[in-house]
């Protein structure tokens, strides 16, 4: 079973170097996530694979099944799940083509995206004031470091990324609105799969692509689909690179505080949840709910 799961972002529909790979349908209580996923080796090690959008891109930002995407993930034995976005800067520092490792996040989708695993009869309450894996975020930047020089890239550690909802890009006044707040990035995916990845116990971090500098620098041209693929195809390589050094370096044994994530956290009285709820929700709550 793969312990390391990996989502692609725009641009990234499968990663190379793959061996003994196959396509495997999973089906979840949620419905059916963006596509099957692609489980190999790279290094020794067996990766689950999920491109975000489906392979070729059909499914817009908005209506992605984030619950069935995670929830296959965990279903497949993912335990560290690393999630690739591309991203627009608020920041000159923060460059095309640079690398961020996501440390914080603001949701300015009004909760319009379904990302919670809980409700209809369960509640539970994740503490998410640190919304990804210490551990996982130093290993990813460590090994995003090794490639900057090579590739001539900077890697920053740390940065909040504002989940707009999209699918347009920010007008002038939002992007100057979202600057001021002190962003860093912008992108239109990344929450969901960060809280439902917390509600999982998973491990995950984000490694978003800047593409562009949004609509705030005005020393730039306005952003464009074309400005954004030809960043894109200049950042995959280096992606693909850093996913395979990465997967040697995540520790087999976890120590932080993700695999206790729903520990404490499920208000509901066990009696009172519904045998249906049980059923759908027994990978992640069973062992709570169980004792």
């Amino acid at each position: 079973m793969p312990r390391i799961g990996i989502i692609g972002g725009s641009g990234l529909y499968g990663i190379e170097g793959f061996t003994n790979k196959k396509w495997v349908r999973v089906d979840t209580p949620f419905g059916k996530p963006s596509d099957e996923y692609l489980i190999g080796k790279i290094n020794g090690e067996e990766i689950a694979f999920l491109p975000r959008h489906g392979r070729g891109h059909p499914i817009m930002p908005s209506q992605l099944n984030y619950r069935a995407n995670i929830f296959g993930m965990k279903k497949l034995g993912v335990e560290h799940l690393v999630s690739f976005s591309t991203v627009g800067s608020f920041k000159k520092e923060i460059k095309p083509l640079d690398i961020v490792i996501i440390d914080q996040f603001v949701d300015r989708t009004n909760q319009a995206r379904k990302m919670t695993f809980f409700g209809d009869g369960v509640v539970a309450h994740i503490a998410f004031a640190e919304p990804v894996c210490p551990v996982l975020s130093d290993v990813l930047y460590l090994a995003a470091k090794k490639l900057a020089v090579k590739n001539n890239i900077n890697v920053h550690k740390g940065g909040t990324y504002l989940n707009m909802e999209g699918p347009a890009f920010s007008t002038e006044a939002e992007s100057f609105l979202y600057k001021s707040w002190g962003m860093d990035v912008i992108g239109m995916t990344n929450m969901p799969e960060a809280k439902l990845a917390r509600e999982a116990e998973m491990c995950f971090v984000t490694v978003a692509m800047v593409t562009d500098y949004d609509a705030w620098y005005e020393e730039e041209s306005v952003v464009t689909v074309d400005m954004i693929v030809q960043n894109l195809n200049k950042n995959v390589q280096v992606i693909k690179e850093l996913i395979k050094d990465m997967v040697s370096h995540i520790p087999q044994k976890r120590n932080c505080l993700c695999s206790q994530a729903l520990k404490n956290a499920i208000i509901t009285q066990k009696e009172l949840i519904p045998d249906e709820r049980k059923k759908e929700l027994e990978l992640i709550i069973g062992k709570y709910i169980n004792l």
